[in-house]
């Protein structure tokens, strides 16, 4: 192999390796904007501004802490991509029949930025109308849930349905009354509906 090979390769893998750390950036940044939306539509329907009780760690890890956010996360992500790569192969190999779709829209100086906005106009209404979805779905798994008890240091216990948790506090529904009880602080309960 001549030296110029060598350095054709070491650039071409330098270039790989570049490109993969910004798309692994992004698609986490993508992932966590994910997973905000899903925590906030998770905890909507009992009545908690989920922003007013979390730091920005609990969203970062929001994407892993739950299996279902990340798998739609991913392949909301995937399906995004693939959708834009199958109109652009269709642009570039079949331009008669791409031009002819859009009713030869595509030959307008401003096609370009419309259809951008109307790929994320249609990602960001999927995601948001999935996100309702999920919420949904999981009040519905958190009211058939047990009973828990949480006891505190001065032995008193409270019961209720753990409806979920950040790094500081609990929330529990018992009946119509939904609860925040601090991890780490010496208050015992915030009540907020």
């Amino acid at each position: 192999m001549k030296k110029t090979d060598e350095g054709l390769i070491k650039n071409s893998y330098e270039n790989i390796i570049g490109e993969l750390q910004t798309i692994i950036t992004i698609a986490y940044i993508l992932t966590v904007g994910i997973g905000m939306l899903f925590s906030f539509q998770k905890y909507r329907p009992f009545g908690i501004n989920i922003f007013e009780y979390s730091d920005i760690f609990d969203f970062l890890i929001t994407p892993f802490s739950d299996f279902k956010v990340l798998g739609f996360s991913i392949i909301s992500l995937i399906l995004s991509l693939i959708i834009i790569k199958i109109d652009v192969y269709i642009k570039r190999n079949k331009p008669k029949f791409y031009s002819k779709v859009n009713m030869g829209l595509d030959k307008k100086k401003w096609f370009e930025p419309v259809m951008f906005i109307f790929y994320t106009s249609l990602t960001l209404g999927y995601l948001y109308t999935a996100s309702i979805f999920y919420g949904n779905t999981v009040k519905n798994e958190i009211e058939k849930q047990p009973e828990i008890q949480v006891k505190f240091i001065d032995g008193e216990v409270k019961t209720g349905t753990l409806i979920g948790k950040t790094s500081e506090i609990l929330f529990l529904k018992k009946k119509d009354k939904i609860t925040a009880i601090p991890i780490k602080s010496m208050l015992k309960e915030i009540e907020i509906k």
